[in-house]
């Protein structure tokens, strides 16, 4: 029989930093980017553009963990920019800045990646959020991955964050996949017969000297091309620091549980990528409001509904895993509509309060900064 996956976690953020009183976006100085560094070695990295960092915690051996690190890490960077007049917030697109006024991180890849995707990149005003599973056998990462796949329009519609581009509502609950769909080698994996399959694919492209290796792969699920993990990078950043554990403790007891399915010869149905499409677009488009479609059912159900019968699904996992109350916080999440809901929400109430459109948006900025420190 297969071993037991390790199922370690690690989980990676981007920030985007904007000024506390105007709300607009700000390249972040490179004395900060220093201290930051000083402060959290190769936790803390510059991003492809300058108003943003990224964070990434250490293996984790279970979700409480990985919530230490994450939290620490949030703080810091928090301290630290506030240190330099700015303040980091979670979500996966600013409500209005404008990309044409951003500059890139003077760095031989990022010159690299805007001379080879040209309006693409420079567009790419965008944050994610990227969980890492430990899974050491890579025929299993493959298999696990086909398999998860189904799963992905889920966590999307939980973390949805980007409703608002350029100032304007752009009615999407994650604008964020639209943009960053515009870049190769993007949305779902194809489903491989197995690793080998995997890497006769990848070697076609780098053999033609078109990728340099599979990093530059940027699916929605990926096995990762520097550890032995199953990378999900489906969702969007997610404003509060419980959001984010509870989407990854989501991901890591899915995983356990389709393992578990094949210690007793099953497996998660895979169905035509066609057909999960359809829900992933659901999820972009409305997030949780509208339903995802069950397909066993053959039925649109409301997200709360498929929500207990994914949580029932993954019960005995989380208990193993030792995250069941963090898997649980999703019916909280669920209830509130997240964070897109959330956000649309302070720019009405700010605007029945007799706040401009710009004083709104500024607003909702400051609610973003208060949501990144929220259960610090």
């Amino acid at each position: 029989m297969t071993d037991a996956p390790d199922l370690t976690l690690g989980i990676e953020e981007e920030y985007l930093l904007v000024s506390p009183d105007t709300g607009d976006l700000a390249p972040a100085p490179d004395a900060m980017m220093a201290a930051c560094r000083d402060a959290l070695g190769d936790r803390f990295s510059p991003e492809f553009l300058r108003c943003q960092v990224e964070v990434g915690t250490p293996v984790s051996a279970d979700i409480a963990e990985a919530r230490g690190h994450l939290a620490h890490l949030r703080r810091t960077v928090g301290r630290i920019a506030g240190d330099y007049g700015l303040a980091p917030i979670a979500a996966s697109c600013h409500p209005f800045a404008d990309w044409r006024d951003q500059f890139h991180t003077d760095k031989d890849r990022y010159h690299q990646l805007s001379r080879d995707m040209g309006a693409v990149s420079r567009r790419m005003l965008i944050c994610g959020m990227h969980v890492h599973v430990g899974i050491k056998s890579s025929a299993q990462r493959i298999d696990l991955m086909n398999q998860m796949t189904y799963f992905l329009p889920h966590l999307l519609a939980l973390s949805a964050s980007s409703p608002f581009w350029q100032g304007s509502d752009t009615g999407l609950a994650s604008y964020r996949t639209t943009v960053f769909g515009g870049m190769p080698r993007t949305g779902f994996p194809p489903q491989f017969g197995g690793w080998d399959e995997f890497e006769r694919s990848v070697r076609v492209l780098v053999d033609l000297g078109v990728l340099e290796d599979s990093s530059k792969i940027w699916w929605d699920l990926r096995p990762s091309s520097r550890f032995p993990t199953l990378e999900t990078r489906i969702c969007d950043a997610s404003p509060r620091l419980d959001d984010t554990i509870t989407l990854a403790a989501l991901n890591q007891a899915t995983l356990r549980m389709l393992w578990r399915l094949s210690r007793q010869n099953q497996r998660w149905r895979q169905y035509d990528p066609f057909l999960i499409e359809e829900n992933r677009w659901r999820a972009t488009r409305y997030g949780m409001a509208e339903g995802l479609i069950d397909f066993g059912a053959g039925r649109i159900i409301p997200f709360a509904e498929g929500l207990e019968e994914w949580l029932a699904l993954i019960a005995q996992d989380a208990d193993a895993l030792g995250s069941q109350p963090q898997v649980a916080r999703a019916r909280e999440m669920a209830a509130s509509g997240g964070s897109a809901a959330r956000q649309r929400a302070v720019l009405s109430q700010a605007i029945a309060a007799g706040a401009t459109p710009p004083e709104a948006m500024r607003e909702l900025v400051r609610h973003l900064i208060a949501e990144f420190h929220h259960g610090l």
